[in-house]
């Protein structure tokens, strides 16, 4: 595990998020997926976060996200979702189009995890690496 640092924070925060398109209609492919991969890791990045894993099938996505501990969740996970459905469906339109007929993409729900984790001796050290003004 790789501890961040910020200004005044050391950090290690992921999620695990799964989107899944409205109806669950199998309409990803594989050009499509690629295009969702980079589309995320951009978006990801202007969040200060990264799109660490990616993986999809034809009706959902998984990304395991790094983020900072001032980012929300919920505002990014919204981010991604509303960029992500614009510029698919502007790249795939006909696709898109021909499975539904309203300007939509995703599902409006979302499945978010918090995953990974420290350990004891992890929290030890990060304790004992902090200096005390001596009195």
């Amino acid at each position: 595990m790789t501890l961040k640092k910020g200004y005044r924070n050391v950090y290690d925060l992921n999620i695990h998020l799964v989107l899944v398109t409205k109806y669950r209609k199998k309409i990803i492919h594989r050009l499509m997926l690629t295009r969702l991969q980079e589309i995320l890791t951009a978006t990801c990045q202007k969040w200060r976060s990264e799109l660490t894993d990616f993986n999809g099938e034809e009706n959902h996505v998984h990304l395991l996200i790094s983020y900072p501990p001032d980012v929300e969740v919920s505002k990014l996970v919204n981010n991604l979702k509303t960029v992500s459905s614009r510029l698919i469906r502007k790249e795939f339109e006909s696709e898109v189009n021909a499975a539904y007929k309203k300007a939509v993409f995703w599902s409006g729900a979302y499945f978010v995890a918090s995953c990974g984790g420290v350990t004891v001796e992890q929290l030890k050290a990060y304790v004992e690496q902090q200096h005390s003004p001596v009195d």
